[in-house]
């Protein structure tokens, strides 16, 4: 097998075999977003055909996010430490049969066994295929036109997933869980082929932190089931808070683990790098802002609107194009004006799209109340999550590049659970607990200023960089004593 410095190019032209690499983990990539969305409309079928409870229903979604949010930083540290390669091939293995199971299975605590098993092969294909396109194409045009393509399959498939999952249910909600198992097994056929071979990865002598692996796992994983579980039962609730102290707790443990062991699973030294800091906050921001608008959008179409699964899955059609077509060709404007200028211009333009839906009401058409903020969100995600990617992964050593597509992985996976959770929260004390198209209305004006508010948060932190020179981004940081690591 053709070894990983062979494949590598600072060339913006590229030949099969780096277009088969690209396109084998950006298909991967696609399959993780579109199992976090297409699961969302086949849940009323799903619940009455398994008759689960609202509260069993809800970890049909959350067991995977759980799985996927709380396990991204391991996964992205043992791609760097075992290879990305053997990480790819396993997590896709293992997220092929996880997909199998759920689409076969007949009993509720079985398909949320098997979210949950997704979830976290998700949380190492993830990492994995980032760090693969990153460590192949060098820093500069080559690298953002792949990460480009990359991301286009990224957010496509989260917005493909709401279409698909409108088109699977109308025929059987297992379809939702039986559709990435041809797609996984055929990535894993030809990622065998196609990925170089690097071998087992030097580390210097370095060991495994099982100590930090453990510490830092519990705290995101206990954080999500957190987050996740709280509006069901209570945000001051005693179980939430001590679950919230506990998590703290494990935080303050895996930073002391951190700083004091030789060979840390997260050099705390990468957070030093201002654009990465300012890439995962923003990630957090945006999309948390964003899957709490989907969930208000997906209420006002079916439940006050009375569309169909299929209508309202073709609802979001408009920007699942706008970031199809528009993300492939964003290299040569982040190449001109730089990251922090089109993730802030994405924000306004989710900012804009989120104000506009304040003004629907149960007469509103759809071109003229929802059209509008649909275009605007594809716009928003064509320009920002390409960008966040780019940012996220500059100048970090490709040893580490692993940890970092899991650091930002983690932001969006966490951001967004944090944003549903307080958007329905905010949207269940003001009304949307009730079934009535008014008092769902009712409740849509206070949980969409929370989503604006979200959304404003993150473009406050995008426009913190707009003040650094040359194509907006901050100038380079001397080097730290062991990795050089571009501030």
């Amino acid at each position: 097998m053709t070894s990983s410095a062979h494949l590598s190019t600072t060339s913006t032209r590229w030949d099969a075999r780096l277009w088969a690499v690209l396109l084998t983990v950006s298909v991967v990539i696609g399959l993780d977003a579109l199992d976090v969305s297409m699961v969302g409309v086949a849940l009323p079928s799903i619940q009455a055909d398994l008759g689960l409870s609202t509260s069993a229903l809800q970890w049909v979604v959350s067991g995977y996010v759980l799985g996927y949010g709380g396990l991204l930083l391991l996964g992205g540290r043992t791609a760097d430490l075992l290879g990305r390669r053997r990480v790819f091939l396993v997590a896709v293995a293992v997220f092929a049969v996880a997909s199998l199971l759920g689409g076969l299975v007949d009993d509720g605590a079985l398909l949320i066994a098997s979210r949950l098993i997704k979830g976290v092969a998700a949380a190492f294909t993830a990492p994995a295929a980032l760090s693969i396109v990153t460590t192949t194409f060098a820093e500069g045009p080559a690298r953002n036109k792949a990460l480009g393509i990359f991301a286009v399959f990224g957010a496509s498939g989260y917005s493909a997933g709401l279409v698909f999952s409108g088109l699977l249910t109308e025929v059987g909600w297992r379809w939702t869980f039986l559709l990435p198992v041809p797609v996984a097994i055929a990535v894993l056929i030809v990622a065998i082929r196609v990925l170089p071979n690097e071998g087992r990865p030097e580390r210097s002598g370095a060991g495994y932190d099982l100590p930090g692996a453990i510490t830092g796992a519990g705290a995101t994983l206990l954080l999500v089931y957190t987050v996740v579980d709280a509006p069901e039962i209570g945000w001051a609730s005693p179980r939430t808070l001590i679950q919230f102290v506990v998590a703290a707790a494990l935080v303050t443990a895996f930073i002391v683990i951190e700083k004091r062991t030789k060979h840390p699973l997260v050099r705390l030294g990468i957070l030093r790098s201002a654009p990465l800091a300012r890439a995962n906050l923003g990630a957090a921001a945006f999309f948390g802002a964003y899957i709490g608008f989907q969930f208000v959008v997906m209420l006002y179409l079916q439940s006050v609107l009375r569309w169909s699964a299929l209508e309202t899955a073709l609802g979001f059609l408009p920007a699942a194009l706008i970031v199809a077509f528009g993300s492939p060709r964003m290299e040569p404007l982040i190449d001109r004006v730089g990251t922090s200028r089109t993730i802030a211009a994405g924000v306004v333009a989710h900012v804009i799209g989120y104000l506009l839906f304040l003004g629907v009401d149960r007469d509103s058409s759809y071109a003229g109340g929802v059209l509008p903020s649909m275009i605007l969100l594809g716009i928003g995600f064509t320009l920002a999550f390409s960008s966040l990617n780019i940012q996220a992964t500059a100048g970090v050593p490709d040893d580490e590049q692993g940890l970092a597509g899991g650091l930002l992985n983690t932001s969006l996976q966490v951001g967004g659970a944090i944003g549903l959770a307080v958007v329905s929260a905010v949207l269940t004390a003001n009304g949307g607990a009730e079934t009535s198209a008014e008092s769902l209305l009712a409740g849509f004006a206070p949980a969409l200023t929370v989503v604006t508010i979200i959304a404003v948060l993150g473009l406050l932190v995008a426009l913190s960089g707009l003040r650094t020179r040359g194509r907006g981004e901050e100038p380079a940081a001397e080097p730290e004593p062991e990795l050089a690591l571009a501030e």
